[in-house]
C-alpha cells in the first residue's frame, strides 16, 4: 500500500468522525427540546458516540448492499433540526438512502419538509402529566427496565420511574442495589451517573430519583405518600401469575395497572408488543408481557403465517441458564434443573409453543416445543423448524424477512443479519425480539428450518418499555 493510499484512508476517517461529532449536539438537543429520536434504520441515535453513529451508518450496509455516509446524512439532520416538529421517530438512515435514490431533484429542506410534513405541527407536549412507573423487584429484568426507563426520561414529559419495591435486605441494601444497578457483568456498566440520597432512601441515576421501598406484599404500600399516582407497576419477581394474585397490586393506593414480566395464568392478556398490542385497552388492568422466548419467535412466526401459512412446527430454543437453575448441583423442585447450571446443557420444558397459540390463536395445536438451558449467561437461539402450506426457496424467504425487519410494523421486533462469523455474544443489547440468521436459513421444497438469535434479557425488557409506552400513550409516529 503506498503512503498516499494510507493517507487518504486516516483522513477520510478523520473527515467521517469530525462530522459524527457535529451529529451529537443536535441528537441530543432535538431529544431533550422536542422529543425527537434520531435513529439509523431502526437504531438509535441518542445518547450514542461519535462511534456508534459511524457503526450505525456502517450496519446500514448489511441492509442496502452499499454504504451509508455520515457525509450524506448530516445535511439532512440539519435540515431536521431546523423544523418546529412534534415529538416523533426520525429514521435518518431512511430519509438519507431515499432522498439519494428518489429525491426527485427537489432541494434537500423541500424534500425533507414533504416526507416530514405530518409532524411538521410544531413542538408539543407528548402527555399532559408524565406516567409514573413503580418496579415491583429489582432483579436482572428489573434493573434492565430501570436502565432502559432512565434512558428514554429524555426531558421528563413522557414518563418517570418513581420507585422500586424490594425486600429489605442488609443494612447496606442501598448501597447494595446502586452498585448492581451500576455495573452488570453481562451488559456492561451504567450509561450515566449513579449516586444515591440515603435521606430519602433513593438512588440517583441521570437526575431520576429511584426511591426503594421495603415492603413483604403488594397492598400494603401507600404508594401516594411518595408522590405516586395513577402508576404502572411492572412485577418481575413472577411470584404472582394469575388475575388474583396480581389484582393485590391495585389494593395499593397509587397503582392504576399491571405488568407482570412472565407468561400469564387464566384470562390475563399475554401481549407480544406489535403484534397483539391491541389487547392493551383503557377496561383491562393487568397485563402479561408472556415470556423472552415467546416474544422472539411470536413475530416471525407471525410474519411466516401472514406470507406462507404454517402447516405445523417444531420450536427448539438454547436458552442460556437463569437464577432458577443451580450454580452447582443440588437440590430443586423441578427435574434436572438441580445440575450445574454452567456446567451442563439441561433438557428441561418449555411454554413458549403452546403460549404462540394465545397471541396467534390460528396457530394453535400446530406447533411442538422444547428447550435446552446452555452454559452462557444471556443470549438464547430459537430453532424454528417448520411446514409451510407453499413451498420457497433460501433466497425468496432471507429476502421477504429482510424487508420485514426494514419496512414492516414488525421492524422493531425483527432484526435480520447476514454475517457468516456471528456468534452469541454479538448479540447482547439487541434492543429487537429476534434476529433472523440469515446465512444458517435452510429450505427444501415447504420445509423451512430458521434460527433466531435474541437477547434474552435486554431484548425482552424492550419489549416490556413496549408495552409501557402503549399503555401510557407515548407511541411515537415514526418516520419516513
Amino acid at each position: 500500500m503506498t503512503g498516499s493510499k494510507q493517507d487518504n484512508y486516516l483522513k477520510d476517517w478523520q473527515i467521517q468522525e469530525a462530522t459524527a461529532e457535529q451529529m451529537l449536539p443536535v441528537i441530543g438537543s432535538l431529544y431533550r427540546d422536542k422529543n425527537i429520536v434520531i435513529t439509523v434504520y431502526g437504531r438509535s441515535l441518542v445518547h450514542s458516540t461519535a462511534i456508534d453513529i459511524l457503526k450505525a451508518h456502517r450496519f446500514a450496509r448489511q441492509i442496502l448492499d452499499n454504504e451509508l455516509s455520515v457525509l450524506d446524512s448530516w445535511p439532512l439532520l440539519e435540515a431536521i433540526s431546523r423544523l418546529e416538529l412534534a415529538p416523533s421517530r426520525i429514521d435518518l438512515g431512511k430519509l438519507t438512502f431515499h432522498y439519494c435514490n428518489e429525491g426527485e431533484g427537489l432541494p434537500l429542506d423541500d424534500y425533507v419538509l414533504r416526507e416530514l410534513a405530518s409532524v411538521h405541527t410544531g413542538v408539543s407536549p407528548i402527555l399532559d402529566e408524565p406516567q409514573d412507573i413503580v418496579l415491583y423487584g429489582f432483579g436482572r429484568i428489573g434493573r434492565l427496565l430501570a436502565r432502559l426507563l432512565i434512558e428514554k426520561a429524555g426531558s421528563g414529559e413522557k414518563f418517570r420511574l418513581k420507585a422500586a419495591v424490594v425486600r429489605k435486605g442488609a443494612a447496606d441494601d442501598l448501597l447494595k442495589r446502586a452498585s448492581l444497578l451500576r455495573r452488570d457483568s453481562v451488559h456492561g456498566p451504567f450509561n450515566g451517573i449513579i449516586t444515591v440520597d440515603e435521606e430519602e432512601n433513593a438512588i440517583i441515576a441521570n437526575g431520576n430519583m429511584i426511591r426503594m421501598i421495603y415492603a413483604d406484599s403488594p397492598e400494603s404500600v401507600d404508594y401516594t405518600q411518595y408522590g405516586i399516582r395513577n402508576a404502572i407497576l411492572i412485577d418481575n419477581t413472577g411470584k404472582w401469575r394469575d388475575r388474583a394474585g396480581l389484582s393485590r397490586h391495585l389494593q395499593a393506593q397509587g397503582i392504576a395497572k399491571v405488568i407482570l414480566t412472565a407468561p400469564g395464568k387464566g384470562d390475563i392478556p399475554n401481549v407480544v408488543a406489535g403484534v397483539n398490542d391491541e389487547l392493551i385497552t383503557d377496561q383491562e388492568q393487568i397485563f402479561s408481557a408472556a415470556s423472552c422466548t415467546t416474544n422472539a419467535i411470536v413475530p416471525v412466526l407471525k410474519a411466516l403465517h401472514d406470507r406462507y401459512g404454517i402447516a405445523h412446527g417444531h420450536i427448539e430454543t438454547c436458552h442460556s441458564y437463569t437464577n432458577d437453575q443451580n450454580l452447582i448441583d443440588n437440590y430443586h423442585k423441578s427435574s434436572r434443573r438441580g445440575r450445574s447450571a454452567p456446567l451442563n446443557m439441561v433438557i428441561t420444558e418449555t411454554g413458549a409453543a403452546k403460549a404462540v397459540a394465545k397471541v396467534i390463536p390460528e396457530l394453535g395445536g400446530k406447533l411442538t416445543g422444547n428447550a435446552i438451558r446452555v452454559p452462557t449467561p444471556n443470549v438464547s437461539l430459537a430453532i424454528l423448524n417448520l411446514e409451510l402450506n407453499q413451498e420457497v426457496t433460501v433466497a425468496d424467504l432471507n429476502s421477504y424477512l429482510r424487508g420485514m425487519s426494514l419496512e414492516s410494523p414488525l421492524h422493531k421486533q425483527i432484526d435480520y443479519t447476514n454475517s457468516p462469523e456471528v456468534v452469541s455474544s454479538d448479540f447482547v443489547g439487541s434492543r429487537h425480539a429476534g434476529v433472523v440468521d440469515s446465512l444458517a436459513t435452510i429450505a427444501q421444497g415447504n420445509r423451512i428450518v430458521l434460527y433466531v438469535w435474541y437477547d434474552n434479557e435486554f431484548g425482552y425488557s424492550c419489549q416490556v418499555v413496549r408495552m409501557v409506552q402503549r399503555m401510557a400513550g407515548i407511541e411515537l409516529p415514526s418516520l419516513p
